[in-house]
């Protein structure tokens, strides 16, 4: 399943100052909810994808909203899938929400063992009840009226609110659960305060993306309000799959998708293959 070329790579918003490789070369960015995995377990084709791409010498940076997983999860899942990655090459929320702290500076966290880590490697001291310098929120299951309680006195008290992401949902096999935005919502409206956001499509994550590629030349994601924003923001054209949070029948056209495939599987012919059906 495709869709014709509809959106160029300089999007509303998106930086002018110079154009993005062919998506043939460079860099991908790509997503991992709703891509290469739904809670884990492999969606199909995907390792035989990632190798078709990299095959074609095209560098992957895998970048995913999704704070709640450790570093040692995240490549544990991808093993999974029969895929590798470098530590350089897998960014997540939590990575780029302890970049926005300072240093030594301490916070409340109500979010996953993924937070954590990345806010001990920060260097940032964790605290269980306020006062504290910033409250971070990711997506957890442990969410109770408490946990909101002491989060919201604590940002009235002068913190800052830093969310990882504010996805509404999250892909499973299942269907749709929850996402850390519907967890975020509670506490910014708990508290009276607009959250700073540290993921997909907000600048803190694009810019750490261009920290860590210089040719950039895909965004590739099930999202087109956090996956295409990103690509949006960073100039490139955006390749939409339909295995995670998007199904055919809403599909956005104002932007409309670059490319569009039922998986990943379909979607690495289509763009590697211009002459491709």
């Amino acid at each position: 399943m495709s869709s014709p070329r509809a959106q160029g790579p300089h999007a509303a918003g998106a930086p002018q100052d110079a154009s993005p490789p062919p998506p043939t070369q460079g860099t991908w960015v790509i997503d991992l909810d709703g891509v290469i995995w739904l809670t884990g377990h492999p969606i199909d084709g995907v390792a035989d994808a990632v190798d078709a791409v990299r095959e074609a010498g095209i560098r992957i940076l895998f970048a995913t909203n999704n704070s709640a997983p450790t570093r040692a999860t995240l490549h544990a899942r991808l093993a999974n899938c029969g895929i590798t990655a470098s530590d350089e090459d897998l960014l997540s929320s939590a990575d780029v929400a302890a970049g926005m702290l300072p240093v030594g500076s301490s916070a409340l966290v109500l979010a996953d063992d993924g937070v954590r880590e990345a806010l001990q490697a920060r260097g940032i001291t964790m605290v269980e009840a306020g006062p504290a310098d910033a409250v971070v929120v990711g997506w957890t299951r442990s969410f109770t009226f408490d946990a909101i309680a002491e989060t919201a006195r604590t940002v009235r008290a002068g913190a800052r609110l830093v969310g990882t992401n504010e996805d509404p949902t999250h892909p499973t096999p299942e269907g749709l659960l929850p996402g850390c935005g519907a967890l975020l919502a509670a506490v910014a409206t708990a508290s009276g305060t607009a959250p700073e956001v540290a993921g997909k499509p907000h600048r803190p994550t694009a810019d750490a993306i261009r920290a860590r590629a210089h040719d950039l030349s895909l965004g590739v994601g099930d999202s087109p309000a956090t996956d295409g924003a990103l690509a949006a923001q960073l100039g490139l054209p955006f390749a939409l799959v339909l295995s995670g949070v998007t199904d055919a029948a809403h599909v956005p056209q104002d932007p409309a998708p670059t490319y569009m495939a039922k998986n990943l599987a379909a979607l690495v012919p289509l763009v590697l293959n211009p002459t491709h059906p």
